[in-house]
């Protein structure tokens, strides 16, 4: 047999039974055999990410049944679409020096296996990151619940909670669970239509589609999805028409029993800039708070990174734990920024990173471990910032009074606390008089909800939230 068509196809019969159809769906399936500029056979995968899954754990038994069907006794390599995206076309290199061995060669420029970015089965992969999925999230204490609904959403279960919304601060794994929950979800029903947005791609795609008067093909695209998620939607904000479509959409899919994700910095009805109604689909649902980090969380988050950094060859060894621990320490903000100073330390130590010593650490990593230029906005800061505000001492705001005077403006500066420090519910509590965790919990839900009813709660948060970021 020489056909490459014949023979992957029936060496893919046998793969996909021997690695299970999870695996073959979300690695094989979407990759395509193509021919380079030298004649080498190539298997050809969406992304970088899956290139390496394939290299590690299925080339060498794919080559064994390959050879084992190719009459010519060739190889396959794998390389990712962005390696052969500028090679030039497969039946140009066949007709200078293959055509002769493989008379249909020419046809199988095109691939074999249709690739990831069309067709109702596939992942729409615009704006996914490869290595945002649930084996690479780190679980901790502030986002465990979010995780478990997540993976809920994934799996397609039946459920009760239809739009669900991740809120929180940025950089504490919103945009990672969404990314998560779209491989998931395309990997568990390859033949269902996942749709990904941004917020931003969303307004964009659609100012575009009503200069080129194809919003009927935009809505369409949209309203025939199995799964809408759709990230950072505060960025809706103040766009009339824009709001409107992302409600008639939300409608529709709601209607049509399809799934909705969002995610966001603040909870539906904290987002005064978004209209009412829109306001009120989105908290229909289920609301579920990513919290930030812990300490504890923290360091797994760089441990798991410097780990997807070993595998990649980046650096060799483990670093430290006071290494690791003072990493964290001094590098206060969300957990990208904590990745930025892994990748930093990383790319610094490279194959001594195992022998780095705290000392060395610091000087290797420079500005990047002091956490720059960006301002840090305190617990104290806040309570200071809202005593003024409303007339009041800092005293007051810790005190035993329950007066709606005092009351009021205490839980607008756990609000605050909870929207602009990295501190947790309880932490927050014991900067407020030694209260409980669950008196803050009630304190910026009340806020979130009398900001959605009452113009002038709203008004005097944003005009805190102003004087807060200088």
């Amino acid at each position: 047999m020489t056909d490459p068509d014949r023979i992957w196809n029936e060496a893919s019969v046998r793969l996909r039974a021997e690695i299970g159809d999870g695996p073959f769906s979300s690695y094989i399936a979407p990759s395509a055999v193509r021919v380079d500029s030298s004649g080498q056979l190539i298997l050809v995968t969406p992304t970088a990410y899956a290139r390496d899954w394939v290299r590690k754990n299925a080339l060498r038994r794919m080559n064994e049944l390959w050879l084992g069907l190719d009459g010519l006794n060739r190889r396959l390599d794998v390389r990712c679409r962005a390696e052969v995206g500028s090679a030039p076309p497969a039946s140009a290199v066949i007709a200078g020096n293959v055509l002769d061995a493989t008379p249909r060669l020419a046809a199988f420029a095109s691939p074999t296996v249709p690739p990831i970015a069309d067709g109702a089965r596939a992942v729409r992969a615009a704006g996914l990151q490869d290595r945002l999925t649930f084996d690479s999230f780190v679980e901790g204490q502030g986002n465990a619940f979010a995780l478990a609904i997540a993976k809920q959403v994934a799996s397609w279960a039946d459920g009760h909670f239809n739009p669900v919304f991740f809120c929180g601060p940025y950089g504490y794994g919103k945009t990672h669970l969404l990314n998560a929950i779209a491989w998931e979800a395309q990997r568990l029903r390859p033949e269902a239509k996942v749709v990904y947005l941004t917020a931003e791609r969303f307004l964009s795609t659609f100012v575009k589609a009503m200069q080129d008067r194809s919003t009927a093909a935009f809505k369409e695209s949209l309203r025939s999805a199995d799964m809408l998620l759709l990230d950072d939607v505060q960025f809706v904000g103040g766009k009339t028409s824009t709001q409107e479509e992302l409600l008639s959409t939300l409608t529709a899919l709601i209607e049509d029993g399809k799934r909705i994700v969002f995610s966001a910095d603040r909870a539906p009805m904290a987002l005064t800039e978004v209209e009412p109604r829109l306001r009120s689909h989105l908290a229909a649902g289920l609301t579920c708070p990513v919290e930030a980090g812990d300490r504890e969380l923290k360091i797994a988050v760089a441990q798991n990174r410097l780990k997807a950094l070993s595998a990649l060859g980046v650096v060799q060894g483990e670093a430290a734990p006071e290494v690791l621990a003072q990493l964290v320490d001094r590098t206060p903000g969300s957990m990208r920024e904590l990745e930025g100073a892994v990748n930093t330390l990383a790319a610094a130590a490279g194959s001594r990173l195992a022998t780095v010593s705290v000392d060395e650490a610091s000087i290797l990593l420079g500005a990047a471990l002091r956490g720059g230029p960006e301002r840090r906005i305190t617990v104290d800061e806040i309570q200071k910032t809202v005593a003024d505000h409303f007339n009041l001492k800092q005293a007051d705001l810790l005190s035993e009074r329950r007066t709606r005077s005092v009351a009021r403006p205490r839980q607008m500066a756990m609000y605050l606390c909870k929207q602009h420090t990295t501190r947790s519910y309880p932490d927050i509590g014991r900067r407020f008089g030694g209260r409980d965790h669950t008196t803050v919990l009630h304190g910026v839900r009340k806020i979130e909800e009398l900001m959605a009813q009452d113009d002038q709660i709203a008004r005097d948060v944003e005009a805190l939230t102003r004087k807060l970021r200088g």
